[in-house]
């Protein structure tokens, strides 16, 4: 048995189907993963994500800590109340510890970090506050929701306070807010607008239960995955890991490289493989029957250098299967990958396929 989230209950009174992800019982579907995928492309679904782990970093040292553990800069954040930063956290090697968020908070920072590193990351932090003036918290008594849709705010509202509406109302893209115990937060992992709510724990019940009643449906970590996928969106373990450089990772855009003398974690090892050149993480598109992969090789026309699959799926939204790939950074527009011993031709894309309900194929 894994740890349960204050919603194990919720689960098993919906009929979820639970298995172990990351040490913890998480429901994979409810009945159909591809239902599930749908509500939340075309209304409002919710994930229980309380599985996740939420650390503050606060004291007088707190921002000039984050600015040497993260490859971003949480100096972007300056003046900005609740904005919030995606962002590797590297080891000297460049390699990715974990990716998270960052929120800006009046008292500091909060962390949200995966599940599934959780002990080597705050293993990690620990180590590396070493002479900082900080203090890490684990906020391990909250759980998180994640209402992911086109209706998501408005359904949310539908069963908050009016006092919670009303924060809900005032957030922009990617930012968050605190509201008596709650932190709401406009972030998401869907390609979907949305929310990711931390709450008390022993309140997290009653909450569902009246998102249920305000017609969001109960979605499972395989319609997550799905989601994510089309959306581009990055599976630690899968497109990055400790041996995976962020440029290899399409998280480029997540590096801070001015000013030049903030001297983070891995940068010198990141400017080495910046002027050497590294492979690169690109989209798959198959039309033809079949479905990719995660493992499978890619073979790159006129190149020695085979690619391979990160994460590989069936795209409910588009009806033929995509995946993300890291490939030789000669790659071109096209591929073949090897199915049931058959090579199918593939095209390489941009890593992303659906952003708002809508193809970018």
């Amino acid at each position: 048995m894994g740890h349960k989230t204050p919603l194990y209950q919720s689960h098993i009174d919906a009929g979820g189907k639970m298995v172990d992800f990351g040490g913890w019982d998480m429901p994979i579907n409810y009945g159909s993963q591809i239902e599930e995928h749908h509500k939340v492309r075309h209304s409002a679904g919710m994930f229980d994500v309380s599985h996740m782990t939420v650390v503050d970093v606060t004291g007088a040292d707190a921002r000039a800590y984050l600015r040497a553990l993260l490859a971003n800069d949480v100096a972007k954040l300056d003046g900005k109340p609740g904005k919030a930063l995606y962002s590797g956290m590297l080891n000297e090697k460049g390699g990715v510890i974990d990716d998270l968020i960052v929120y800006n908070l009046e008292s500091g920072y909060r962390v949200v970090v995966n599940c599934a590193t959780r002990d080597k990351d705050l293993a990690w932090m620990e180590k590396q506050a070493a002479g900082f003036d900080i203090s890490l918290t684990e906020q391990a008594s909250l759980a998180m929701i994640a209402i992911q849709g086109p209706e998501a705010i408005e359904r949310t509202k539908q069963a908050a306070t009016p006092a919670q509406a009303a924060v809900i109302d005032a957030l922009a893209v990617f930012t968050g807010q605190p509201t008596d115990e709650w932190f709401i937060g406009r972030t998401g992992y869907t390609g979907e607008d949305g929310l990711e709510i931390m709450l008390p724990g022993d309140q997290a019940p009653a909450f569902w239960q009246a998102l249920l009643a305000s017609g969001v449906a109960p979605c499972g970590l395989g319609a997550r995955d799905t989601l994510r996928l089309e959306a581009g969106m990055n599976l630690y373990g899968h497109e990055m890991d400790e041996t995976t450089l962020p440029l290899a990772a399409n998280m480029g855009w997540t590096i801070a490289w001015e000013p030049a003398d903030r001297d983070f974690i891995g940068r010198a090892a990141l400017a080495s493989a910046r002027t050497a050149g590294t492979d690169k993480l690109v989209g798959l598109v198959l039309k033809e029957r079949g479905v990719l992969r995660a493992g499978q090789t890619v073979v790159i026309p006129g190149c020695d250098q085979a690619g391979v699959i990160t994460s590989g799926t069936f795209s409910p939204t588009l009806g033929y299967s995509i995946a993300m790939a890291r490939v030789p950074a000669a790659a071109g527009s096209d591929a073949t990958v090897e199915v049931r011993n058959k090579q199918l031709p593939v095209s390489i894309v941009k890593p992303n396929f659906v952003r708002h309900g809508q193809s970018l194929i």
